[in-house]
């Protein structure tokens, strides 16, 4: 068994050196962590992690809880957190609460127990109140893609989800369009709605309770229902949002099955611009989350946390959306 000091005698420099490679916890001049790297790597050394874990104290690991990995969303962020991880040597242990507030208790009160050496915690559709189960202040924990009230002791990397709706609105607003719906989570996403409302109430244009539909279920098929219920409700409407892209694939697929053409009779917006709705036909417009920038941010916070022995400093950052605009919307039909 290729030993820690094999490595070194072949790396040429001291056993506690490629200690501090392997683990990352001191600065090594890049010229040596190469040699040792490529000493690692002709040895085939395998790190002991349970070693190592009871010589520092650290699992090298760090906990992510996500709704779920059914959401492309989702699943960009799980890889990004993932790939910075693993940059710093680190590993990922996953968990999802799958729309169930006492699972997601059990997961946030699991990994919080040390477990893992820090936790994030990706949107907050399922969990009320994170630090009513975390046993140690100082434990380190961020926040990630957060839309409800974010709370006062944590960090948070996340958009500003009220002006993310207001440029879904605003989109339609200026092609005419007065005779809308919006198919949304509720309450969840209440801010997106909000920010879309007010996009058309700046114009005296309502959008009423009554075309604001709850799916059934997060899916394409929940959109689906979700977008016929609109369309029998109102058959001359010309534009329907979606508070996801999920929704937003169910809803355009529901507008032809009624025989109508998208954008030729009723524009169709989404939220999040993930990877599958370019491929869409018409290709959706929507709003974009740069989802892997805040899994990035937020994971980095952590790891500096983690090497300084410290929970993450209070912090709140706003990343920036855009809207990209595609064939799914056109001007209202007259």
């Amino acid at each position: 068994m290729v030993t820690m000091q094999d490595v070194a005698t072949r790396a040429g420099v001291t056993k506690q050196t490629v200690s501090n490679v392997v683990t990352g916890r001191a600065a090594v001049r890049p010229d040596t962590a190469a040699r040792v790297r490529a000493a690692i790597a002709d040895l085939g050394y395998k790190p002991n992690l349970v070693a190592r874990s009871l010589a520092t104290g650290t699992t090298m690991t760090v906990g992510l809880i996500v709704p779920t990995v059914a959401s492309p969303f989702y699943s960009e962020i799980v890889e990004e957190v993932e790939n910075v991880l693993d940059e710093h040597g680190y590993h990922l242990v996953l968990c999802t609460t799958r729309a169930d507030g006492e699972r997601a208790k059990r997961q946030l009160a699991g990994l919080s127990s040390r477990l893992v050496d820090a936790l994030l915690i990706a949107g907050d559709r399922d969990l009320t109140d994170p630090l009513a189960l975390l046993p140690d202040p100082r434990f380190p924990i961020a926040l990630c893609a957060w839309e409800t009230q974010v709370p006062d002791s944590l960090p948070v990397v996340t958009i500003d989800y009220e002006h993310a709706g207001f440029l879904a609105g605003k989109h339609l607003r200026s092609l005419g369009h007065q005779r809308v719906a919006a198919v949304v989570e509720l309450p969840t996403h209440q801010r997106r709605l909000a920010g879309f409302r007010n996009a058309f109430a700046q114009h005296r244009v309502q959008v009423r309770d009554d075309m604001v539909f709850a799916p059934p279920e997060a899916t394409p098929a929940g959109g689906f229902a979700a977008a016929q219920a609109a369309l029998a409700a109102d058959p001359s409407l010309t534009a329907i949002f979606a508070s996801h892209d999920l929704l937003a694939l169910g809803v355009l697929e529901a507008v032809k099955e009624s025989g109508r053409s998208v954008p030729g009779d009723v524009s169709v917006i989404g939220f999040d611009d993930t990877a599958p709705v370019g491929l869409t036909h018409p290709a959706l417009t929507a709003v974009a989350i740069p989802s892997r920038e805040m899994a990035q941010q937020a994971t980095n916070l952590l790891l500096r946390a983690i090497s300084e022995g410290t929970a993450p400093v209070n912090s709140a950052q706003l990343l920036r959306t855009s809207l990209v605009i595609r064939d799914s919307t056109g001007p209202a039909k007259r």
